[in-house]
């Protein structure tokens, strides 16, 4: 998950990290715009309007408007931490956006639902539920974390697999379930993160392909447009130009993971 730090925040939009699920992000936002929603290898349980829904793993950018609403809250969850609090493998999420009672008993959502309306701010709610049902499932399967660290890291799926101690084949198939996607996939959308981070501190862009781990500057602007549908050049100048706000998951309270603007 790329570090809060390194978002701007959209007009609208405020997020904090969460201060009872561990890696958790709490975020609200002020209606759907215009943007994208870019892939961070997270997924959210989010609050519409009184509904709670799901945010799949994005493979690639996300238009706005596919969860209608006015206004947004939700707690965005670490990597590969979500399919144990929800009881589902991630690759069954994946670029998708479910009510939550396409997943769990209609009876218990409903009770849930009330739950989380009960509070002030929904964000409240959200954390709790989180909360309680992390304590119910464990703590995050070491694996999993360690896993997304040394590809967070950089390191390539053979070392990757290595070092957890499987074979390339079976890591593909536990990441498959932890996260909605293969190892190889997921180490892309965790460079694209920290490239889009040091972009929006103003890095040139050969300076970024660099420090972000890309073969080169072609190589970095072959991989935004894949994943964020759009070039470097075209997302630092609407970085630059959203005074105070985040021009790349889009920069407008879109409901599915990092909150960026393309």
């Amino acid at each position: 998950m790329a570090d809060p730090a390194d978002r701007a925040p959209a007009p609208g939009y405020e997020e904090r990290p969460s201060r009872t699920v561990p890696g958790a992000v709490l975020w609200r936002a002020a209606g759907a715009g215009g943007g994208v929603v870019l892939p961070d290898g997270c997924m959210d349980l989010l609050w519409v309007e009184g509904r709670l829904l799901v945010a799949g793993p994005d493979t690639a950018a996300h238009p706005a408007g596919e969860v209608p609403g006015s206004g947004f809250a939700g707690i965005r969850l670490a990597p590969g931490t979500a399919p144990a609090l929800l009881g589902v493998p991630a690759r069954v999420l994946r670029d998708r956006r479910v009510e939550l009672a396409d997943l769990w008993p209609a009876a218990e959502v409903r009770r849930l639902t009330a739950r989380v309306d009960s509070y002030g701010d929904p964000r409240a709610g959200l954390e709790e539920l989180a909360r309680l049902r992390t304590a119910e499932s464990g703590p995050p399967d070491p694996l999993v974390t360690e896993v997304t660290a040394r590809l967070r890291a950089g390191q390539g799926v053979a070392a990757v697999a290595g070092a957890v101690g499987l074979g390339e084949r079976q890591l593909h198939r536990r990441s498959l379930d932890a996260f909605g996607y293969g190892p190889r996939t997921l180490g892309r959308i965790l460079r694209l993160q920290r490239a889009l981070a040091l972009t929006r501190r103003g890095l040139p862009q050969a300076a970024v392909a660099a420090a972000a781990g890309y073969a080169d500057q072609a190589h970095w602007t072959r991989e935004a447009r894949a994943l964020a549908g759009t070039t470097p050049g075209a997302y630092a100048a609407g970085s630059a130009g959203s005074a105070g706000s985040a021009a790349a998951k889009r920069e407008i309270p879109e409901p599915s993971g990092s909150r960026t603007t393309a």
